[in-house]
């Protein structure tokens, strides 16, 4: 785990990380790909995620335990968040510094559309398996 610093595109929305992973996800999921066009690639920084800006994020609550917050003067994509216990899922394209990031794991991967595939070898989890794993006694 380490320390990160980002911003959206047009940079009114700052933020810095105090545990973040340096693994990247995957989300197939058809939410995540219509929210922005293709696969969502993010880096989980927990609860320790502090935002300069704050008055600039709009947030989406997308289903009953996750939100997405987005920058409302851009449209960045800021995280995709666990309500309950307020964990961030970080774009990885929004951090300043991204040589230490390695690609691990890919979700929903059932959901992928045929059209790409990352020549990547990560573990790859069905939704399924997900629902199982992180939500199982939600229904999806």
């Amino acid at each position: 785990m380490s320390e990160g610093k980002g911003q959206c595109l047009c940079g009114d929305v700052r933020f810095t990380v105090k545990n973040m992973s340096n693994n990247v996800d995957a989300c197939h999921c058809g939410m995540c790909r219509r929210w922005g066009g293709g696969p969502l690639m993010v880096v989980s920084c927990g609860e320790e995620v502090a935002f300069e800006g704050e008055e600039n994020i709009t947030i989406y609550n997308s289903s009953d335990w996750a939100e997405r917050g987005f920058c409302k003067k851009c449209g960045s994509h800021l995280f995709y968040r666990l309500k309950e216990i307020k964990d961030h899922q970080i774009p990885a394209g929004l951090f300043e510094k991204q040589e230490s990031f390695n690609f691990s794991l890919q979700v929903f991967i059932d959901r992928k559309p045929s059209f790409y595939s990352f020549a990547n070898k990560t573990i790859k989890m069905t939704e399924k398996e997900v629902i199982e794993k992180y939500a199982p006694d939600k229904n999806i």
